[in-house]
């Protein structure tokens, strides 16, 4: 056998580890979109849960309305504060829950994001006003004083003004029953 056709077989042998480091690029990058699609815990926690709200004082957000303030959460009763904006469509999906909240009983408090007033007025018109209060937080101080970090996102306060439960994202239907379970242990 000459030289040349024992190099072939070998050469053949070996073409295939060429593909190797496509082969393994590819096997990490379904190994990741598999993780970020399917995270282990899809649960923030964080870090206010059993603290106080912080101090605020914020004006209305629509004429004709009352703002909101950190006292306006302690007078006994346990209330949701949600925190939403309406240019924001996941703040869409969720207003049929809110709606659903606030007729069987559930006091609402709004906090609106970065909004104009009459943005804000056009959205409840469309979507429903569940909310008792609405303050206007334009620059965002009081939601990041919260350490919320987007719209919407939703708090259960208990009657003294302490935070017993965060949602972020917007709530489905499916997540009422623990809002209401959070809302009963608050009265507690």
């Amino acid at each position: 056998m000459s030289e040349a056709q024992t190099q072939e077989p070998a050469a053949k042998s070996r073409g295939w580890l060429i593909w190797l480091p496509l082969g393994l690029f590819v096997l990490l990058i379904v190994i990741a979109a598999f993780s970020l699609a399917n995270p282990s815990d899809r649960v923030i926690p964080s870090k206010l849960v059993g603290q106080s709200l912080p101090e605020f004082d914020l004006p209305p957000a629509i004429e004709g309305s009352a703002g909101l303030k950190q006292a306006d959460f302690a007078d006994g009763k346990p209330k949701l504060l949600n925190v939403f904006a309406s240019w924001c469509l996941p703040c869409i999906v969720e207003a049929p829950q809110l709606d659903q909240l606030a007729k069987s009983g559930v006091t609402i408090h709004g906090i609106a994001i970065r909004d104009r007033p009459d943005d804000v007025q056009a959205f409840l018109a469309r979507n429903g006003n569940p909310y008792t209060r609405i303050g206007a937080d334009d620059i965002s101080a009081v939601q990041l004083s919260l350490g919320s970090s987007g719209v919407p996102e939703t708090f259960v306060i208990d009657g003294e003004g302490k935070i017993v439960h965060q949602h972020i994202g917007e709530i489905r239907p499916e997540a009422v029953p623990l809002i209401l379970e959070k809302l009963e242990e608050a009265g507690r």
